[in-house]
């Protein structure tokens, strides 16, 4: 039994007694001389070194160089065709550097190469054509994304590359028709990513004939015409995404109905009009629903509540109508933002909403909703984000005291409502611990600024203007150490205006920011005391703010 261990024991040692060929090291090299920057590659890449074992090589154990990786090597210069005559290598992934000029044919039309990976770098120009005698490609997987790639896309190219399971051509500047071949050649075509260009012409019906196709993304190109019937029989997608493109007509209910395998649907910015159908209850792996800025109207299907695995309804910027107590929401227990922006819902809150327990933005403004908020969107404890500007709410008082025990709320948005209200003075309000943003302007409300404003001490955004607010600014203000963005214009406040407002630290800088999971809202640092009755100067002190009025 000695022997047999032995024999094994010395293949691993013979396999490393030998090294790479002359001709794989001088086809590295050749890719090296043709950098301006190697990124330190050449103290690894020396010549009297085997290149199996330079930084970014890996060979199998023959000492066949079957990858190159170097992706985020800050390399700049050109891709050597030499690379493309490296027989066994199956992976080239120069991703996330500074490289430009053409991709080589030589590359492209390798007869090894199972991954080329060259997304994030200056290469431009056009994609040629492969010519007619180069055989069939092994190909699986090509990403050409983040460059500046120009011209129509190849067409026959992928006729070769029968084994292509993902293409990723996004973010550069190919123009002419979508690309549609790849599932007529290649039966395992999972992933087309042709967003972020400058394609035109309808949706090619060919995608229909994708069987295995799961990713379709197309955003952002000039694409224009009806959805084609043929495309909803590619029924394996779960993410499809056509938005901001120049589409028409509407989502059929026969249709739509054949995706049930859809996670992702992103049909934003398209030009659809008509009603969101009520088969959409039907796809049940549904997760994000994004519709917004279209021509959308109607009510929401009452079938929605069946999509319970929804995280995401972005339906602002439409006309869509009705009461939202069609809808049962408490079945949506996965649901995190609910984007209702700018329709014509009406009626009130659905207390349905506030069994939505993960929820964390809720926007509802610019509708026609009515009446007083719930105490039970206390149930909200993950909410951190709430807008319900431009409605017809009432009782402000009610509101504030239901919303203070939020502790989770960083931006709460609630102006124009409660028209002609008492802005609320109660001392003892506490909560609002994380709130960031706070919006009550456009109210006409009456009173002073409130002493509880003081307790929010992570504020950064204050804005009350277009109220009919009275007395002093309080000397507290300036404890609010955070705030860069402050309107208070529009009001009738007296008195003087307080130094030590113009000399917080955070106004004095030129611009900041706010973040959270939903947006990221940046504003010029900005201090509007605009049309009230104060007296005194702004000093000059105040530095780079945006807006410095007293006027």
């Amino acid at each position: 039994m000695a022997m047999p261990s032995f024999s094994l024991a010395l293949v691993p040692l013979l396999s490393l007694s030998s090294a790479c060929t002359e001709q794989e090291k001088t086809f590295l090299l050749h890719f090296l001389t043709g950098l301006s920057q190697d990124g330190g590659l050449a103290a690894s890449w020396q010549n009297g070194t085997d290149c199996c074992t330079w930084e970014g090589i890996t060979c199998n154990e023959n000492r066949d160089v079957t990858e190159v990786y170097l992706a985020s090597r800050g390399l700049e210069g050109h891709v050597s065709p030499s690379l493309g005559s490296l027989k066994g290598m199956l992976r080239l992934n120069l991703s996330i550097n500074s490289l430009s000029g053409s991709l080589p044919l030589e590359v492209i039309s390798s007869t090894n190469i199972v991954s080329l990976d060259i997304s994030f770098n200056h290469l431009s120009g056009e994609l040629q054509e492969l010519p007619s005698s180069i055989p069939r490609l092994p190909l699986q997987v090509f990403n050409i994304s983040s460059n500046l790639f120009t011209g129509l896309f190849p067409k026959t190219t992928w006729g070769k590359s029968r084994n292509l399971v993902a293409l990723n051509a996004s973010n550069n500047r190919f123009i002419g028709w979508m690309p549609s071949s790849f599932c007529i050649s290649a039966p395992s075509f999972t992933v087309l990513d042709l967003s972020n260009n400058q394609f035109s012409g309808h949706v090619p019906s060919g995608l229909g004939n994708c069987s295995a196709l799961k990713v379709l993304k197309a955003e952002y190109n000039n694409i224009n015409g009806t959805l084609p019937d043929e495309l909803f029989d590619a029924t394996s997608l779960e993410y499809l995404s056509l938005s901001n493109n120049q589409l028409e007509g509407t989502l059929d209910d026969a249709h739509i109905n054949k995706l049930r395998n859809l996670i992702f649907l992103n049909l934003a910015m398209t030009g659809l009009s008509g009603k969101i159908p009520e088969s959409i209850g039907q796809l049940k792996r549904l997760e994000e629903l994004h519709l917004e800025h279209n021509n959308m109207s109607g009510e929401l299907p009452r079938s929605l509540r069946k999509c319970t695995s929804l995280t995401t309804i972005n339906l602002r910027r439409n006309k869509f109508q009705g009461e939202l107590a069609n809808v049962n929401f408490s079945a949506l227990s996965n649901l995190r933002t609910l984007d209702l922006y700018s329709n014509n819902f009406t009626g009130t809150i659905p207390e349905s909403i506030y069994s939505c327990s993960n929820l964390t933005v809720l926007r509802l403004s610019v509708n026609k909703f009515h009446g007083q908020l719930s105490k039970r969107i206390g149930n909200l404890k993950s909410l951190a984000y709430i807008s319900l500007t431009h409605n017809n709410f009432t009782n402000i008082t009610n509101a504030l005291h239901i919303l203070k025990s939020s502790r989770n709320i960083k931006a709460l948005l609630i102006g124009v409502n409660f028209r002609h209200e008492v802005m609320p003075q109660d001392e003892n309000m506490y909560g609002f611990e994380n709130l960031q943003v706070l919006g009550i302007h456009n109210c006409t409300l009456s009173g002073k600024l409130p002493i509880w404003l003081s307790k929010l001490t992570q504020l950064k955004m204050l804005l009350l203007s277009n109220n009919r607010l009275t007395g002093p600014i309080p000397s507290w203000i300036n404890t609010l150490h955070s705030l860069f963005y402050v309107d208070i214009s529009n009001n009738t406040l007296t008195g003087e205006i307080p130094t030590a407002l113009m000399n917080m630290p955070m106004l004095q800088k030129e611009k900041a920011y706010w973040d959270m999971k939903y947006f990221e809202l940046g504003a010029l640092a900005l201090l509007d005391l605009s049309f009230n009755n104060l007296s005194g100067e702004i000093p000059h002190s105040t530095g780079n703010l945006n807006k410095a009025h007293g006027s």
